[in-house]
């Protein structure tokens, strides 16, 4: 199936989106920015992610792009990475058969990534509650283990990893390979506050 080019909005939330949405990080200088449109499960995203040198990485600049089809799946992503000393891409997509395309610039390589359907982005508020809209937890609260394709930054590298989802009326626990966060999420399954990480502004 084609993915959408374009996201319409319907009528439960047309009064909020299109909408800009804002995170402030908690522990680092950081701030996650991007246009939002939603059409119940179906996303079309154009962000950027900009932080401040700490001890783990150097000072970048991110943009993304990035498209999900009306189940919730990530259909495309295109990112370009900033820093000092240059910038680098990479841009990924998924067919309805399950196979990934990733480019750094040199030419697509193909991977299942282990049947993922999500992309998680480190550091980013928007990406973490991806799955979390696509399977409703913000709605309906059980746990969830979920192959995920992980990228980091600002070095864009992508790899498949293992995601546990665990909702509950407060919110839902991520337990990822670098660490644990509880998200509060608003109504339309998005961060308000990703603890230690990030909250909304």
């Amino acid at each position: 199936m084609t993915a959408p080019s374009i996201v319409e909005n319907t009528a439960s939330n047309a009064d909020t989106f299109p909408a800009m949405l804002t995170w402030a990080g908690d522990s680092i200088a950081m701030l996650e920015s991007g246009r939002v449109q939603v059409s119940s499960r179906a996303i079309k995203v154009h962000g950027r992610i900009v932080a401040g040198r700490t001890e783990t990485f150097e000072s970048f600049s991110v943009s993304y792009d990035l498209l999900l089809d009306e189940t919730g799946v990530t259909r495309r992503l295109s990112m370009r990475s900033t820093v000092a000393r240059g910038d680098r891409q990479v841009s990924l997509s998924r067919n309805s058969e399950g196979l990934w395309l990733v480019d750094h610039g040199q030419g697509p390589r193909s991977a299942d990534f282990g049947g993922a359907k999500d992309v998680d982005v480190v550091l980013s508020s928007l990406f973490a509650t991806l799955p979390v809209r696509r399977l409703r937890l913000h709605e309906e609260h059980r746990d969830e283990t979920l192959p995920v394709v992980a990228v980091t930054l600002p070095e864009l590298t992508v790899q498949l990893a293992t995601y546990e989802y665990s909702s509950s009326p407060t919110g839902v626990e991520v337990r990822s390979p670098t660490g644990s966060a509880l998200i509060a999420l608003d109504e339309d399954g998005f961060a308000l506050d990703y603890a230690g990480i990030t909250h909304r502004i």
